[in-house]
This record gives C-alpha cells, structure tokens and sequence, in this order.
C-alpha cells in the first residue's frame, strides 16, 4: 500500500513561468520506501513556504517528508526552458542534479533544463 500513496503524488508541482523558490523534498513510507519530489511557486516568500504547503498533503496519506535542500527556479513555458540555480537559507543547497532530473522526466519537450550551482 506505501508503493501506492507514493506513486500517487506527483514528482513535479511547479509553476508554469517565472522564478521562484524550490525545495527538493524527500517522501518516506514507515516501511523504507522514499522518493525524491521537487516543489515550487511564486507565491512563496521563503523556501518554508514551500515546505509548508506540501507537508500537510504528504503526512495525510500517513508518509514521512523531510526537506533535502533548496534553491530557485526559472522557468519559461514558452521558452521551453528551466534554470536550476542558487540555496535556501533555511535548509542549504538542494543536489540541483537530482531536481534536473526530475524536472526533464516531467519535461520531456523542453529544449533546456540545466542547472548552476552559482548565484542566490
């Protein structure tokens, strides 16, 4: 049952355009399952925002959240284009590799998702 509630939230929630915060954040089963999602909005002034607005969804399905790290997104839909870039002050530097990945497997036509670990 833990395989389920996992695979039923969504690697990718961000935002269609702009730049903004995100977290990676890693969800966990009490029997050992995890996956690692990726969060985001314009709306958030800071990275706990984020966090905040995820966790209450996660623990509901009875599962574990813990965030991995921060930075900033920009993205342009019309571009077809994503920057990983920059750390959260609250919870560090989030392994930017990790959230391109995630990123280009919900992104499959874009022409550039691409990360750097410079700039805030």
């Amino acid at each position: 049952m833990s395989k389920e509630k996992l695979d039923a939230i969504p690697d990718v929630q961000i935002d269609p355009d702009g730049v903004f915060k995100y977290i990676l954040i890693k969800v966990s089963s009490k029997s050992g399952e995890s996956k690692t999602i990726v969060r985001g909005d314009a709306l958030s002034d800071y990275h706990s925002d984020v966090f905040d607005k995820t966790a209450p969804g996660i623990k509901a399905l009875g599962l574990n959240c813990e965030a991995l790290g921060g930075g900033r997104i920009d993205h342009s839909s019309t571009k077809k284009s994503i920057l990983v870039y920059g750390y959260s002050m609250g919870y560090g530097q989030a392994d930017h590799s990790v959230a391109c990945e995630l990123l280009k497997k919900h992104y499959p036509d874009y022409k550039s998702i691409t990360f750097s670990n410079e700039g805030y």
